[in-house]
């Protein structure tokens, strides 16, 4: 029997044990129907969406983030990870061995990075690492930044968005748990996959969303030629 409607809902919930009725906000594990987010569970049309509740983002262990420094003490670089708590990067969890006087040589106040939040403990004390050849510091491209709530929509289902919007856009798109994109192409491409993530981010709670990209893309690509 379906729950009623609108359920508050938090990430890992079970939602059904039928796993053809995932739909947004949610995945399947071990053919149940989990949920992906903190949010209100939909039960509608033989569908279950989850619908993100709006708020600052709360990170977790295993998020991918962008993050900003804002500050640097004898072992930390202090990173702005848009979000109430700041994250910790320690200068071990860098990829290579530097000293602590090197630091700003590295990572300076200002400096945007690509980062994985390590752990999270009961305090929040948010600990970074980007001892990952796919993460650090971030030197070209372009930052821009959605509500976090609108990430699994622009990531879409077993990355089905993201991997498109790569392919059909003709650039590297880093995408953090916290709402901050880097995007890396050439100046077009760029202002067209900065377009289509924000028309993304605006239209996320509707249905139909991937066929309109694609035909958007497809007109915009178009009006170039």
């Amino acid at each position: 029997m379906d729950r009623i409607d609108r359920t508050i809902v938090v990430p890992g919930d079970i939602l059904s044990e039928d796993e053809k009725r995932s739909g947004e906000g949610t995945y399947v594990k071990d053919g149940r129907v989990h949920s992906l987010l903190y949010g209100f569970a939909n039960y509608r049309d033989n569908r279950i969406n989850v619908i993100p509740l709006a708020g600052k983002y709360v990170p977790a262990s295993g998020d991918h983030i962008i993050g900003i420094v804002k500050d640097i003490t004898f072992s930390n670089w202090i990173v702005d990870i848009s979000s109430p708590y700041d994250g910790l990067l320690h200068i071990s969890e860098f990829p290579k061995r530097i000293d602590s006087e090197e630091m700003s040589l590295h990572l300076r106040i200002g400096s945007s990075l690509m980062a994985r939040v390590k752990e999270v403990d009961c305090t929040m004390k948010v600990e970074l690492t980007v001892n990952d050849r796919r993460l650090g510091p971030i030197k070209n491209g372009r930052l821009m930044e959605i509500s976090h709530t609108r990430v699994p929509r622009l990531i879409g289902k077993g990355g089905s968005m993201i991997g498109m919007l790569k392919k059909e856009l003709n650039c590297n798109i880093f995408v953090g748990q916290n709402g901050r994109i880097w995007v890396s192409g050439n100046e077009d491409d760029m202002d067209l996959a900065i377009k289509t993530i924000l028309l993304i981010e605006k239209e996320a709670h509707t249905n139909g969303l991937t066929d309109r990209i694609v035909e958007f893309l497809r007109v915009e690509k178009g009006s170039r030629s």
